[in-house]
């Protein structure tokens, strides 16, 4: 298989419609890094993604019978916008099937190139599963995301410029994993032609399937998958692409949504440009590995796959760029109930400024604050921090790494309800769209009463919301079951200690 995608990757003739994109620098966070770091630019394409390589690669292989049928499609966006494009380019009916939670700014995009657009489901499965019964139906041509030789072909001609367009030696490629085309098109051509370049796939850590699959000796389906990053948010690895994978792929770097976050501010940083959480993957994965390894002295390309992003998460996207980055973490002190006990615990502080200071009166001896601090050098500078309160006699816990917190409680400090008795907490995500948290509450029902009750729209795929339902122990049983039948994510909270000290 790798012969032929390394042919089909040779003779791919898209330069007609596909932009070969450049090869920048990045000279500040070269320079921050102390590596020479290039970002391969695939957010200028003309539909703002690299998926417009394999959907054009794919469809230049069409019949004319084929042709004559129309194409159909299964995507949250990025593929979509790339099949949709290349159809209006050569005359062809397309049909795009997309999850209803799909972001705005890619429904109207397929719309503009002139594609029917369906929504249905709420997830890339259920939208799929559609798109195959149309084909069924109709007679349509489908047309894979990426467990497909000739879109995977189209996909690997951006390993072929990057091979071409860098001057010097590169030490390692990093490439953004969802279904694996790309990394497979890349891997298969670099691997080929340079053996010595390290291959490196990143993944969010809540939607890894390619580690599971390498892990598991074969593609295997993930329970859960995380809906941030919407672009690489695949529970199942192509089949294709992992017999290229297990033996072209080097490693496997898996980040956090607040890592992808701080990687989209440095490519704004460097390019001032903005990047999806897709787009940013692999910058993300680039500076982990770099720290893990402490790796110097190299030559290392991430791939910023797309730009296509809406605007309103921009908001949720720089507030945890600076969790991600390490430039901020989040306490909760306990200090005396007194006149000037801020003012003292500032003075303790020194000079790092503060980000946030969340308070409420609790009783006459002592206040729990929730405050966010600004930092420059990373997890030491932490841990002499928290030990330098401690030994003040604070009582301080790291929230930084706390979901909860990070969510929902930093906008509900100073909630506490004397009055309530057997609260039990729960944090969900829905799918979201126009009518939705009315829909979730609806589902909710009048079955217990609502205690406490958090959303906020992040601009996401998905509403998150924090609930206290007023209920005894012996209850949680029945909630639970209720709840597994909604079909939401949900995770029990009760004894999280951000609710615990700030809310219980």
């Amino acid at each position: 298989m790798i012969n032929t995608t390394i042919k089909k990757i040779l003779a791919a003739q898209i330069y007609d419609l596909v932009v070969e994109t450049p090869l920048d620098t990045a000279p500040i966070l070269s320079h921050r890094l102390n590596n020479s770091i290039l970002i391969k630019r695939e957010d200028l394409q003309p539909v703002f993604s690299f998926k417009l390589r394999g959907a054009y690669a794919k469809m230049l292989q069409l019949t004319e019978s084929e042709k004559s049928k129309g194409v159909i499609a299964a995507s949250a966006g990025n593929h979509a916008q790339g099949v949709a494009y290349v159809a209006q380019k050569m005359g062809i009916k397309a049909t795009i099937v997309m999850p209803g939670i799909t972001q705005g700014i890619k429904v109207d995009a397929v719309k503009y190139y002139g594609a029917e657009v369906l929504l249905h489901g709420d997830n890339f499965d259920a939208a799929a599963e559609y798109a195959q019964q149309l084909v069924k139906e109709q007679g349509l041509v489908f047309v894979h995301p990426y467990d497909d030789i000739d879109v995977i072909a189209g996909q690997g001609t951006v390993g072929l410029e990057i091979l071409r367009q860098a001057t010097g030696s590169i030490d390692a490629i990093f490439v953004p994993v969802g279904g694996g085309g790309l990394i497979a098109g890349v891997s298969a051509y670099t691997k080929y032609l340079r053996p010595e370049i390290k291959i490196i796939g990143v993944e969010p850590d809540d939607a890894a399937c390619c580690y599971a699959a390498l892990q598991a000796g074969q593609p295997v389906k993930l329970e859960d998958v995380g809906i941030f990053v919407d672009g690489a948010a695949v529970a199942l690895l192509g089949k294709m692409p992992f017999e290229i994978i297990k033996t072209s792929v080097d490693d496997i770097v898996r980040v956090s949504s607040d890592e992808i976050c701080a990687a989209i501010k440095d490519i704004f940083d460097d390019t001032r440009s903005i990047a999806e959480p897709a787009g940013a993957l692999a910058l993300a994965g680039l500076k982990k590995y770099v720290e893990e390894n402490a790796i110097v002295d190299n030559t290392l390309v991430a791939i910023d796959s797309g730009a296509n992003t809406n605007f309103d998460r921009l908001r949720y996207i720089s507030e945890r760029a600076e969790l991600g980055e390490k430039r901020e973490i989040i306490l909760a002190v306990t200090i005396p109930e007194q006149a000037g006990s801020f003012k003292t615990f500032c003075k303790v502080l020194g000079r790092k400024s503060i980000t946030e200071f969340n308070y409420r009166y609790d009783d006459a001896d002592k206040a729990q604050i929730f405050v966010g601090i600004k930092i420059s050098f990373g997890n030491d500078e932490v841990v002499e921090l928290i030990d330098s309160l401690r030994n003040q006699g604070y009582a301080v816990e790291d929230m930084t790494d706390n979901e909860m917190a990070k969510l929902h409680i930093r906008y509900m400090v100073g909630g506490r309800a004397p009055a309530v008795d057997n609260e039990i907490v729960y944090r969900f995500e829905f799918p979201e769209h126009p009518g939705a948290l009315l829909n979730f509450l609806n589902k909710l029902g009048q079955r217990w009463s609502i205690s406490m009750f958090h959303y906020r729209n992040h601009g996401a795929a998905f509403g998150r919301v924090l609930v206290g339902l007023e209920l005894g122990k012996d209850k949680r049983c029945d909630v639970e079951k209720f709840m597994s039948s909604l079909n939401y994510r949900f995770w029990e909270e009760t004894e999280n200690s951000a609710y615990q000290l700030f809310l219980s």
